[in-house]
C-alpha cells in the first residue's frame, strides 16, 4: 500500500534530517524534531485569502502540486496538493498550533479531505533540478544477454526503474521539514505548508474551501485553484 511505503520512507529519512539540522544524535528517550515553518509574510492581505478565528487571522494561498519551500526552486508531488497557511494575532499572541485543524473541500464534496504529515509527502517528492544519469547504450553485439534485468536489444523492453540517490531524498525532506507548518504552542504569526491528498490535475478542481477548526474557533476560506 501507498501509506505502509511512505512510513518506511518517512522512518529512514527522519534521523538523516536531525543530523542535517545539526543535532547530536538522538537517544532512546530523545523527541523528534518537528517541522519548523516558514517566514509569515507580512501581511495576512499578501495571501490569496483570508478569513478570521476568534481574535486569530488565517490566511493562505493554494500552491498545487508545487510545493514551494522558500529554498531554491520548488518541488513538486504528483500524490499531494499544498496550501501555504500563515496564522495572526495581536502582539505577543500564542496559539497551539496544529496541521490537523485544517482541511480542503474540492469541488463542493460533503466531506472535506484531512491534512496529511509532511513525512507522507517526501516519499512522492520530485526536483526539477535533478536528473536521471543517462542510460547505457545498447549494444548491438552483447553475447548471451549478460544477466540483466531484460534484453538490451529489445527496443520495446521497459526501461529499468530511475532510483533516486538518498543524498538527493535526504535534501528534498529536510526542506519540506523546515517549510511544514509548526506544531504546539507557539507564539504569531506563524506559518507553513500543510499537505492534502490529491492525484487529479489541477485543473481538474472548480473550487477549494479551506476550513480551519482550532482553538480559536472555525473559519472558512474560498482558495483560487
Amino acid at each position: 500500500m501507498r501509506i505502509s511505503t511512505g512510513l518506511k520512507f518517512v522512518l529512514s529519512i527522519v534521523p538523516l534530517c536531525l543530523c542535517a539540522q545539526g543535532q547530536n544524535a538522538p537517544g532512546k528517550d530523545a523527541p523528534i524534531k518537528q517541522a519548523q515553518g516558514m517566514p509569515p509574510r507580512a501581511a495576512p492581505a499578501e495571501y490569496q485569502a483570508q478569513a478570521q478565528a476568534g481574535t486569530v487571522t488565517v490566511a493562505a494561498e493554494f500552491t498545487g502540486h508545487s510545493v514551494s519551500t522558500g529554498q531554491g526552486t520548488p518541488l513538486s508531488t504528483e500524490d499531494y496538493v499544498v496550501v501555504e497557511v500563515g496564522l495572526f494575532g495581536a502582539p505577543e499572541a500564542r496559539l497551539k498550533l496544529s496541521a490537523s485543524d485544517f482541511s480542503l473541500r474540492v469541488n463542493g464534496k460533503k466531506t472535506p479531505v484531512p491534512t496529511q504529515p509532511y513525512g507522507l509527502v517526501v516519499g512522492s517528492l520530485k526536483d526539477p533540478e535533478w536528473e536521471p544519469p543517462a542510460a547505457p547504450s545498447k549494444s548491438k553485439t552483447s553475447i548471451g544477454g549478460g544477466g540483466g534485468g531484460g534484453d538490451p536489444s529489445d527496443p520495446n523492453a521497459p526501461p529499468a526503474p530511475v532510483k533516486i540517490p538518498i543524498e538527493v531524498q535526504r535534501a528534498m525532506a529536510q526542506r519540506v521539514q523546515k517549510a511544514s507548518l509548526p506544531e504546539g504552542d507557539r507564539g504569531l504569526p506563524q506559518a507553513g505548508l500543510i499537505f492534502f491528498p490529491y492525484r487529479g490535475k489541477t485543473q481538474g478542481i472548480h473550487s477549494l474551501e479551506l476550513i480551519y477548526n482550532g482553538p480559536e474557533g472555525k473559519a472558512t476560506l474560498a482558495l483560487r485553484p
